[in-house]
């Protein structure tokens, strides 16, 4: 059974590395801009745009098609009304059906504007913020309460109800690809008790809350009236729907190979639960070719609200002096939501050693990775696998990490290989263990095209080198990094294992630590994929699953932490963000800051809030 939802999470990262290549979104853990290195002329440009520049994006060429109940759709739309959006849609849209496995924005992973979860995850504190429900009561260890907001209505002004709450969720028994499939592998049931209260029983054999209210931020609530009678046509995933009738506070207004616009529902339910309504009438996502066209719109102020990876940004406020911005006005700029790792095959000779690893570890420049690698995006990564900001930060044990973990410290990593490993060094200058195990030659992996990534291995071998390893780069195609990774044909790979959720940090752990169901080497598997095993693992693991609370959960993590930095199963090479958040101010102001937190720095999930937070400049 964790088999198969392992197998489901790691279908969801493939398809959400392809978005984020292209500076899209993830939906768990965001993988490297494929362009990052053309995108930083646009990024680096010293023209500056033209004061209070107002001009909206070129005009469609093609007639747009319309959504159900729209009006006439103008082409231009009134430009003091419109937020313009990017980095979130690359191809031409087809389908807007959120259980189709690549469906368009914004119908795609977790954004909020058309079809509404229960809950929204707030990255910042970590919270589940109310949104089609307004509280989550946990009666006992395996029961939860959820009562729906008062009033909630679909964008056809029929009434949202706990009935059609039941129905989507109950999708994952019948529709077998959906994308939450595994839901009853964690829930026994959910039921109705009246039309705006449901009660989810947990599966007392597998109890793991975290993982459960990850479910409430992800699945989006589809209209039982309209969706059930779809079934007899055959697979859900597979229907091709270009007129979606959501619960959310935008409706598809049109569609076009240029671009994808949103128009404000005057008549949204939740206008009272949140406040009033948002502020843009329209929503408008251009469909740039490149990075390179999105970063100079972007800068010049036809894009309002931006989702790419821009090497050195802060450029276009410092040299360009445009009015652009980010969450943090200094490094690391945007706030960390995932760590990509550099997993070790401790399998093989040599690598087998946890001390060989640790000197492996102490050698490589993390400052250097976060400087280039990450454009100055990330602060030099820890030791740990819980990331020290946002949600998870009362995890974070930071004594723990500076007694147990490492840093770049070339002088430690010699003292580790000619003091405690008694290793020799060949006239190659490549150490050798007293066994005669060489350190080396291993290849350090990661795929073609994700240059900041490509960027951070090839430090990993400089510094490797520069220590005594015998390392090269190797930069496969993404599909066959992944095959060969899930198999455990390698040496050290860099790759991606959970992003920040309300599963975390202990999916995270459970991706690095946790062998139990993991086939051996030379068959698949999702999680673990250097068939590391500690059996001290999986009952702290259990433990921190099914800890009722933070404070209760926090000592396995710590323990857990521990028994990560003693084996170096894998070593964190930087954060990289969830989104990458930018705005510019030509149009509109009042976009959350660090110093401004009205939301969250986020796309998806609570970042739903941004557009009731800004402002017509």
């Amino acid at each position: 059974m964790q088999k198969a939802l392992l197998k489901m999470v790691a279908l969801l990262m493939l398809a959400s590395m392809v978005l984020t290549a292209c500076g899209g979104t993830a939906t768990d853990t965001p993988v490297p801009a494929a362009t990052s290195t053309t995108a930083a002329a646009a990024a680096a440009a010293t023209t500056a745009p033209a004061a209070g520049a107002t001009t909206a994006p070129a005009a469609a060429t093609t007639a747009p098609t319309e959504a159900s109940g729209s009006t006439t759709a103008p082409s231009q739309l009134p430009r003091k009304e419109t937020l313009y959006i990017a980095g979130l849609q690359w191809q031409t849209p087809q389908n807007f059906n959120p259980l189709n496995n690549n469906p368009d924005w914004p119908a795609q992973g977790n954004h909020l504007e058309l079809y509404e979860t229960l809950f929204a995850y707030n990255q910042v504190s970590g919270a589940l913020d109310p949104l089609l429900a307004k509280t989550l009561t946990t009666v006992d260890t395996a029961t939860m309460t959820i009562t729906l907001q008062d009033g909630t209505k679909w964008q056809d002004g029929s009434a949202l109800t706990a009935d059609d709450v039941v129905y989507t969720y109950g999708l994952a028994k019948t529709q077998s690809d959906v994308n939450y499939s595994t839901l009853f592998q964690y829930i026994t049931d959910i039921t109705a008790t009246d039309a705006h209260t449901l009660q989810v029983k947990l599966d007392p054999s597998n109890l793991n809350p975290g993982f459960v209210k990850n479910f409430f931020t992800q699945i989006k609530i589809l209209p039982k009236a309209i969706w059930q009678p779809r079934e007899a046509s055959g697979k859900l995933s597979q229907f091709v729907d270009t007129k979606p009738v959501g619960s959310g506070p935008y409706k598809l207004l049109d569609f076009s190979a240029q671009r994808v616009a949103l128009q404000r529902d005057d008549n949204y339910w939740g206008k009272t639960a949140m406040g009033g309504l948002p502020a843009p009438k329209y929503i408008v996502h251009p469909i740039f070719k490149t990075n390179d066209d999105g970063n100079l719109a972007f800068q010049n102020g036809q894009i309002d609200l931006m989702q790419q990876f821009t090497p050195q940004i802060w450029k276009m406020w410092e040299d360009a002096k445009a009015p652009v911005g980010t969450w943090l006005d200094k490094e690391p700029y945007y706030i960390p939501g995932s760590i990509p790792i550099l997993i070790i095959n401790t399998s093989k000779k040599g690598l087998d050693n946890p001390l060989v690893r640790r000197a492996l570890a102490y050698s490589i420049n993390y400052p250097l990775i976060a400087q280039t690698a990450m454009s100055k995006y990330s602060i030099p990564a820890n030791s740990s696998l819980i990331i020290p900001d946002g949600g998870e930060k009362p995890f974070f044990n930071d004594a723990q990490v500076k007694s147990m973990g490492w840093s770049y410290d070339p002088a430690k990593a010699k003292d580790i290989l000619e003091n405690q490993l008694k290793a020799t060094k060949g006239s190659d200058g490549v150490y050798v263990l007293p066994d005669g195990t060489r350190l080396g030659p291993w290849s350090a992996r990661t795929p073609d095209g994700w240059t900041d990534w490509q960027t951070a291995i090839n430090l990993v071998v400089q510094s490797g080198k520069e220590a005594g390893f015998d390392l090269t780069e190797d930069y496969p195609t993404a599909p066959v990094v992944t095959t060969k990774i899930q198999n455990g044909d390698f040496d050290l790979n860099l790759w991606y294992i959970a992003g920040q959720s309300p599963a975390t940090p202990w999916q995270r752990f459970r991706d690095m630590l946790d062998s139990r169901g993991v086939p051996p080497a030379g068959q698949s598997a999702f999680w673990d994929y250097n068939r590391f095993k500690d059996d001290a693992a999986g009952p702290l693991l259990d433990k921190a699953a099914a800890a009722s609370d933070p404070a209760t959960a926090k000592p396995y993590y710590d323990q857990l932490d521990a028994l990560f930095m003693k084996d170096i199963p894998g070593i964190p090479l930087m954060y990289r963000p969830y989104e990458f958040y930018e705005y510019n101010q030509s149009v509109w102001s009042n976009f959350p800051t660090s110093a401004n937190p009205s939301a969250p720095p986020m796309f998806q999930g609570a970042g739903i809030e941004i557009f009731y937070k800004i402002k017509l400049k």
